[in-house]
């Protein structure tokens, strides 16, 4: 049986070669969990990370 590689790490190390868990690397062959994706090297979901940055932006009147 083959083992499961587990959910990627939350941030990327930058290592070369890219370890096992690396979220690039996992983005790059196609193993990310369902509604997860990577920006800025780090492991984010696909639907918070739009309210998250739309939350940011707002500016105090």
């Amino acid at each position: 049986m083959a083992k499961s590689a587990g959910m990627p790490k939350k941030k990327c190390c930058e290592d070369r070669p890219r370890c096992k868990r690396c979220p690039l690397r996992a983005l790059a062959e196609g193993t990310l969990p369902p509604g997860y994706t990577v920006k800025k090297r780090r492991l984010v979901k696909v639907g918070k990370a739009d309210k998250v940055l739309a939350k940011s932006t707002r500016r105090a009147a």
